[in-house]
């Protein structure tokens, strides 16, 4: 335990933001400094915290299994190499889940069971990406490179979070990886699809110029499906793992679709990054000097409304159907589980309104045939579906509406259909307790198989894998195995 005391003298506390009038005219992270330096000062005192609990029920809320306490403790003591250790044996990329990550540990922490007394949650998260980022500045994250060779060759399609896990994995495990990726960088949506203000890409890039040195190759710039078929890569390899995500877009058919400045925000988006990195983007959506209306109210909506915000919209709106979350814990939803709360992210700290309980009924179109407007109107739900409520319809202006309603699994055209693979009923790509697809040597993690979920699901995968893959190459492994592939989060 680190400070047995801690719990007691310190109330749980996070790191100030850079003020709104600043960081809005800038796309660097929110934090002064980056948001391991800026925590600095306070983090050892939150580590100090940790109880140590007897039954660690933040391992509950985490995927990865990571060993919580344990590198909270070392925090306290000031053995920040010690800690980096205990945190990179269940976690390849705490810089990513470190910043992306809504934290179910924090929500499962003994130290926040409703009525508690002590402060709040351990800022677990916290404490996680300033021991990387002090991890990175010490230089103590350096190659793994296998000490031998397996003569086994394996393709990872995809390069987001499960893809690179898994990759790395089965690199240390020493076989021949290669990533293919169809953008132009290697990143997948962490590239592409995370505004810079949440997490700069040079943490993305130092994670794989180690990776380059460890042996793993990327192949950018290749569509896999396309101009390298399905059969020509099982040729080719011994094993595939398909990690390319759940990118078929949830869409919103009513009147009006048709028109101009309707967008889905993984259009919006990566257009964005590429500008705020000074890539030249033709033909870019923009949201200077527009009504923006922003339809979804998860994560990615925030991430347009931040965007949206730095390229000076007019106005912002986010639309919900759902009705406004309550600002403490529901009683339908109780300790350990991760609560539907009220959060206030950075992007909504700067600017935009929220609207809850809305349903677009149609968008209206000028005489140029772009969008003017929405139609809304209020719902309840009733009898387990969502009734509009006579009387509440109206008009909002837009000029720019982005769609951030979620995804439906990973796109059929191409690969999935060349290979041949089965589906689940919900669309995604079936697979059995290793991970593998009804193609034998395809295997499938991340959200290609589970469906749209959280960055520690994704690298929990990848790791799990990477171990079956192993497992199937070898015929023994001792690569880790955090999850099964029907592991959900602990729900009422």
């Amino acid at each position: 335990m680190a400070d047995p005391k801690g719990f007691l003298k310190h109330g749980r506390e996070v790191a100030e933001r850079r003020p709104v009038e600043e960081r809005v005219h800038d796309w660097d992270e929110v934090y002064p400094g980056g948001m391991g330096r800026a925590l600095l000062p306070i983090i050892t005192t939150q580590a100090g915290r940790c109880m140590d609990c007897g039954i660690p029920f933040c391992h509950q809320g985490c995927p990865l299994g990571n060993i919580i306490p344990e590198w909270n403790d070392l925090v306290w003591r000031d053995d920040w190499e010690g800690a980096i250790e205990r945190l990179h044996a269940t976690n390849n990329f705490p810089e990513f889940t470190g910043r992306l990550c809504p934290a179910p540990c924090e929500t499962a922490c003994v130290l926040g069971i409703p009525g508690d007394t002590y402060g709040g949650p351990v800022t677990i998260k916290n404490v996680e990406v300033t021991i990387i980022d002090k991890a990175w500045e010490s230089g103590f994250v350096r190659p793994q490179p296998p000490e031998w060779l397996s003569g086994r060759t394996v393709a990872v399609v995809g390069s987001g979070p499960a893809g690179l896990a898994a990759a790395q994995q089965l690199t240390r495990a020493g076989h021949t990886v290669a990533v293919y990726e169809r953008a132009d960088k290697i990143g997948g949506l962490l590239r592409y699809g995370i505004p810079e203000f949440k997490m700069e890409k040079k943490h993305l890039d130092r994670r794989l110029d180690q990776m380059r040195r460890e042996g793993t190759v990327f192949r950018a710039g290749v569509s896999v499906g396309d101009e390298l078929t399905a059969e020509s890569l099982r040729d080719r390899y011994d094993a595939v793992v398909l990690a390319m995500g759940a990118t078929a877009p949830r869409d919103l058919p009513i009147t009006g679709r048709e028109l101009g400045g309707i967008h889905q925000a993984m259009d919006f988006l990566p257009q964005s990054n590429r500008a705020s990195l000074g890539e030249p983007v033709e033909g870019q959506v923009l949201a200077t000097g527009k009504d923006v209306v922003i339809i979804g109210g998860g994560d990615t909506g925030a991430d347009c409304l931040g965007t949206a915000t730095r390229q000076g919209a007019r106005s912002i709106t986010q639309l919900e159907i759902l009705p406004e979350p309550p600002s403490d814990r529901p009683e339908g939803q109780p300790w350990p589980t991760y609560p539907m709360t009220f959060r206030v992210s950075s992007a909504h700290e700067e600017a935009g309104d929220r609207v809850y309980s809305v349903s677009t009924q149609e968008f209206l179109g000028d005489e140029s045939d772009n969008v003017r407007a929405l139609r809304l109107v209020e719902v309840a739900f009733a009898d387990g579906r969502f009734e509009e409520v006579e009387g509440t319809e109206r008009e909002i202006p837009a000029q720019l509406v982005l769609f951030a309603m979620g995804f439906l699994g990973p796109e059929k055209p191409g690969l999935v259909e060349q290979l041949g693979v089965d589906l689940d009923e919900r669309g995604n790509i079936a697979r059995d307790a290793s991970y593998m697809t009804s193609v034998p040597g395809v295997f499938v993690a991340g959200d290609a198989g589970r469906g749209q979920s959280l960055i520690v699901w994704a690298i929990a995968e990848g790791r799990a894998a990477a171990s079956a893959v192993d497992q199937y190459l070898t015929g023994s492994t001792t690569l880790p195995y955090p999850v099964r592939p029907t592991d959900r989060p602990l729900v009422v």
